[in-house]
């Protein structure tokens, strides 16, 4: 919950750990199973998933019930500065 960033113009995952393969059949996922509007982006050649602003509602609501209280700024509405 910590691995993450978020701005006026969206929510990125920081997946860097991960596989290109593996983050794109998550972002898979996200965007067949939750209908979230997701890309890939690469940070220092690493693989990185951006949500877009536009799916932040719906993400809210999907993590809403699992997220710790400490983690919770990163979705607040609103631009972030």
């Amino acid at each position: 919950m910590c691995d993450g960033l978020s701005n006026q113009y969206g929510l990125t995952l920081c997946t860097d750990g991960f596989t290109v393969q593996d983050v794109v059949r998550l972002i898979n996922i996200l965007i067949i199973r939750y209908d979230l509007d997701c890309k890939l982006h690469f940070n220092n050649g690493k693989p990185r998933i951006y949500i877009s602003a536009k799916s932040m509602e719906q993400l809210r609501e999907l993590v809403r019930p699992y997220i710790i209280p400490f983690s919770s700024y990163k979705l607040k509405k609103g631009k972030r500065p």
